[in-house]
């Protein structure tokens, strides 16, 4: 058996708005969607922008709380461990596989215990080869929980305009390195996937529906299956959730909810 038989894995595609998964063929997300629960509906908080938004994933506040309203991060004010702290300080062991340099703030120094990065969310082979590092590492290095960040859906966004062939062909690359990733885990692991943000044009930040609208879903032995999520989902809720799934206690200032919704029994 793997010594990642418990794994849970949180997945960001950047930039991933839901209504590309009805215009692209995407497989793995679909069958991902089939065995899990999850939702086409869920919210960004503003500004939905990619490193405000994953300090608000992993941290279950919005930007009003932890002070970052821009790529360039700053210090919290008032600090609040996050998700990867939390789960340090409860015993597990955190990994995290990225492509955007930013993130490495998502966690306090010494809350990981393994990380992989390279400057690839720019490279249209980007993800390709961050999904070669998941495939390798996630059965090489013990961990109970991972976080896989791919970055090029949102780079040819901007390149190219959300909802262009481009953007939708890369869509579908993205689909086919994330099913590579998927096959390598162990039955047992938990799985959330979703985007932080979506766009419009080429760019995003805004309130608008086509920047604040995200996919969500989850699965796993826990999850329910072929579920389509009824209550609201927001960004917040996600770290919260992740909790749940590694066995820990939400932190008693996160603001988000697990979603509760999404378990059977």
């Amino acid at each position: 058996m793997s010594h990642n038989a418990a794994l849970t894995l949180f997945v960001m595609i950047d930039g991933l708005r839901p209504d590309a998964l009805a215009r692209a063929d995407c497989p793995t997300l679909d069958a991902l969607r089939a065995r899990g629960a999850s939702t086409l509906a869920a919210r960004s908080v503003m500004p939905s922008v990619t490193l405000p938004c994953h300090m608000s994933i992993f941290h279950s506040v919005p930007p009003t709380r932890h002070g970052v309203v821009t790529n360039d991060w700053q210090p919290m004010a008032r600090p609040l461990p996050g998700l990867i702290d939390v789960a340090k300080g409860a015993g597990k062991r955190c990994g995290a596989i990225y492509n955007w340099e930013p993130l490495r703030n998502l966690a306090q120094p010494l809350s990981l215990d393994f990380a992989w990065y390279r400057d690839l969310s720019y490279q249209e082979d980007g993800d390709d080869l961050t999904a070669d590092a998941a495939v390798h590492y996630l059965s090489a290095v013990p961990l109970d929980f991972a976080f896989l960040y791919l970055g090029t859906v949102d780079t040819t966004g901007h390149r190219f305009g959300w909802m262009s062939d481009e953007y939708l062909r890369q869509v579908e690359r993205i689909d086919r390195q994330l099913g590579r990733v998927l096959a390598a885990l162990p039955e047992d692991a938990h799985v959330i996937v979703q985007a932080d943000h979506g766009g419009h044009e080429r760019t995003h930040g805004t309130e608008m529906a086509e920047d604040m609208t995200i996919p969500w879903m989850a699965a796993g032995p826990q999850i329910r299956r072929g579920h389509t999520l009824q209550a609201p989902v927001s960004l917040l809720d996600t770290a919260p959730t992740l909790a749940r799934l590694l066995g820990v206690a939400a932190h008693r200032d996160w603001e988000g909810r697990c979603v509760d919704e999404a378990f059977a029994g």
